[in-house]
Parts: structure tokens; C-alpha cells; sequence
């Protein structure tokens, strides 16, 4: 991987994060349920469409690594910067990974 890929992974991680702490909120505040739709539409869309289309995150090998991963590590990273309680958000965590887990498992069954 060259050092440009490793900036534009990087980059590509980090956008995704910090447009849900910075939006994601605000926008289910002001619109309620409906933007919380609406932020899933527009943040998740739009750097989806940066991360793949562009492509900002740079794959390579079996092993493939979303911009799930980026989200998780980058909130879980920020809430413990913030002085949030990690405690809290592991059982969130965990669930998260036992659901992704049957997932890709039943993904790779549909899939063969």
C-alpha cells in the first residue's frame, strides 16, 4: 500500500464517523424520526459513495474491512475522548459484533 492509500484510507475512515457525531444528532433533534432517515439517507449515502465509488478506503485481499468498522472504532474512540462512559456502550458493542458475525455467516451460505 502507498503512502497515498494509506492518507485516503485514513481519510476515508475518518469521514464517516465524524459526519455521524457531528450530524447524526442534530438532525434526528431538529426533524425527529424522520431525520434520523434522513441522516441515514444523506451521511451514510454520501460516504458510501466516497469510500467505494470514489474509492477513498483501499481494499485489498479476501479480507474485506467497511466503513462499519471506521464508524465503530471512530464513535467508540470519540465517546472515550470525550469522557462518555465505555462501560455503557459495551454490551451495544458486543451484540454489534455477534450480529455481524451471524451475518457475514449466513451471507457466506447465501452466497456460495
Amino acid at each position: 500500500m502507498t503512502e497515498g492509500l494509506m492518507v485516503a484510507t485514513f481519510a476515508g475512515g475518518f469521514i464517516f464517523p465524524f459526519m455521524v457525531s457531528m450530524c447524526w444528532g442534530k438532525m434526528v433533534e431538529v426533524w425527529g424520526a424522520i431525520g434520523g432517515w434522513m441522516a441515514a439517507g444523506f451521511i451514510v449515502g454520501t460516504t458510501w459513495a466516497l469510500n467505494h465509488y470514489i474509492p477513498l478506503i483501499y481494499q485489498s485481499g479476501h479480507a474485506w474491512i467497511d466503513q462499519a468498522w471506521a464508524a465503530g472504532f471512530g464513535l467508540l474512540a470519540g465517546a472515550a475522548f470525550s469522557g462518555a462512559s465505555i462501560a455503557k456502550a459495551m454490551p451495544t458493542v458486543v451484540c454489534s459484533i455477534i450480529g455481524g458475525t451471524i451475518g457475514g455467516f449466513i451471507l457466506s451460505l447465501v452466497l456460495k
